[in-house]
């Protein structure tokens, strides 16, 4: 696989002001991503592994630092240019499946291609493709109500392949399954790191995830750490 940088983080802080409190989250995290890497960001509750995530994912805006991604300077963009940069670029799985009950499976899966403006029919298409890719082809017309937990998960992995994203960002993604359902969604990102080349990019706080992945990057209050523990 091509392990070129996909992103570069330079002296990346975040301080949450709360009144006259400031808390700092991250301190001066520097690293980087390579192109087809599967890592896992681990370390204690409190240590800013979600943070850290949330300025990647352009979800929250550092207090200080810079974040290279793809080439892109993406501290420099208009919002909207985030929002375009996000639905073009990144995928997300998050703990909650944040999938809507309203919705089929297929219609959750299609929803952010369609927010990219391509006609229907190419999202369908796209979107029972990226069912297929999670083994949900057959489930595609049922509401969440009908679907195991692992199976909604799923459903949110597919969403987040939709529109082939070059990174994919997941938040403790397993943190509200059982252990057979866990292991099914580890071995799916498995799967996606190894056949597709994926890039990665998982928080957790399991120790035996460490096993799936390609690299851990360890954090300890707010900063990069050899290894915890």
């Amino acid at each position: 696989m091509n392990r070129d940088v996909i992103i570069e983080i330079k002296n990346l802080s975040r301080i949450y002001v709360m009144g006259k409190i400031q808390v700092p989250a991250l301190k001066g995290v520097t690293l980087g991503i390579n192109k087809g890497e599967f890592v896992a960001i681990m370390g204690k509750s409190g240590s800013g592994k979600s943070t850290l995530l949330h300025q990647l994912g352009l979800l929250d805006t550092p207090t200080e630092g810079e974040i290279v991604i793809d080439g892109i300077d993406v501290l420099r963009l208009s919002e909207s240019q985030k929002t375009r940069f996000r639905l073009e670029k990144f995928g997300y799985v998050f703990q909650e499946y944040t999938i809507m009950p309203e919705l089929t499976a297929l219609e959750n899966v299609y929803l952010p291609a369609m927010a990219l403006g391509l006609p229907r029919d190419t999202c369908v298409s796209n979107g029972m493709n990226a069912l297929a890719h999670v083994g949900l082809e057959g489930r595609a017309d049922h509401r969440p109500r009908e679907l195991s937990g692992g199976e909604q998960q799923r459903v949110a992995i597919a969403r987040a392949l939709i529109n082939k994203p070059k990174i994919l960002f997941a938040d403790e993604p397993t943190a509200n399954l059982d252990s057979v359902s866990s292991m099914q969604i580890l071995e799916l990102f498995r799967k996606l790191f190894r056949d597709m080349g994926q890039t990665i990019l998982m928080v957790t706080h399991e120790l035996e995830d460490e096993g799936f992945v390609d690299r851990v990057i360890w954090l300890a209050d707010g900063e990069v750490v050899e290894r915890e523990g």
